[in-house]
């Protein structure tokens, strides 16, 4: 029985020893998940690509991703936001050289039911709506009916970008906080009152939905988040770039991985996965961010 028990002691060792050293090799990534689905494809036909070659995606929202890229537990971490100033302070002071990429844009788009009369309405209506000082879809040409808020929880880059570009103030204590973009999906498939905010990739083949289309201001004109051209050109007011952060210029296999999404065989999964490739101004930014 001691015997045993030594010979399970060492293997067990062993696999440990084994599995460290696997994970050592593997590319590390976090963050966004909006980007979760979209950087799991990428990689899939990466490492189809490339055998021998590891990533790890994990999700938890894009807080939870820089905050990983600064304490050193991510080679890259996925944001549907920027960084902010004290992220990029931190990062500086744990000695991490901030690098950021653009690999897709997304057209954040506003979602009602499917059962819904309301098809369009601008920027200032859905902050009105989300800070709760808009109450019945009357009020913006819909049914008599209480709507209902469907929103991300704080840790999302989508929860800080949908505050800081549509809401301008607070969300209203009342919204329901959502683990995820799917999530919201299902939610509003099965409430008439609901209204959601999701990444465009999550909505271009789904049923059950209506995506609002969006006007800046009053008088304007509404655009689709589903109009590439849209969206690339910044006529639709809730259009934003999908991110990934680095520390450094990036080399070796993390170098690997950013090249084979931003070519055209990479953009060409972004749009397979419902997103949109990066327009010529990212093109370049990325090229400095990437030393080149």
């Amino acid at each position: 029985m001691r015997k045993l028990t030594v010979v399970m002691l060492v293997a067990a060792i062993s696999l440990t020893l084994s599995t460290s050293a696997f994970a050592k090799g593997m590319l590390q990534i976090k963050g966004s998940d909006t980007l979760i689905n979209l950087v799991q494809r990428l990689s899939e036909e990466y490492m189809q690509q490339e055998p021998g070659k590891y990533i790890s995606i994990t999700g938890g929202g894009s807080g939870t991703g820089v905050a990983a890229l600064i304490n050193g537990k991510a080679d890259i971490a996925n944001a549907s936001r920027l960084m902010k100033d004290k992220e990029i302070k931190q990062a500086s002071e744990n000695g991490v050289d901030v690098r950021r990429v653009v690999i897709a844009m997304d057209g954040l788009s506003v979602i009602v039911s499917g059962s819904n009369s309301v098809d369009k309405m601008t920027v200032d209506q859905i902050g009105s709506i989300f800070r709760g000082e808009i109450m019945n879809w009357k009020e913006v040409g819909g049914p008599d009916l209480a709507i209902t808020l469907y929103g991300r929880q704080s840790n999302s880059g989508t929860f800080v970008f949908f505050r800081d570009f549509a809401l301008k103030g607070d969300y209203s204590a009342s919204m329901n906080r959502m683990n995820g973009n799917s999530q919201i999906v299902e939610a509003i498939k099965q409430d008439r009152s609901g209204i959601g905010y999701v990444g465009v990739g999550y909505v271009k083949s789904a049923t059950g939905l209506t995506v609002v289309n969006v006007a800046a201001s009053s008088g304007g004109p509404y655009a689709s988040p589903l109009n590439s051209a849209d969206v690339r050109s910044g006529k639709y007011p809730l259009a934003r770039p999908l991110n990934q952060y680095l520390n450094g210029v990036p080399k070796g296999d993390v170098k690997a991985f950013i090249d084979f999404e931003l070519s055209p065989a990479g953009q060409s999964i972004v749009e397979e996965m419902g997103f949109f490739p990066i327009p010529n101004e990212y093109v370049d930014f990325n090229k400095k961010s990437m030393g080149m």
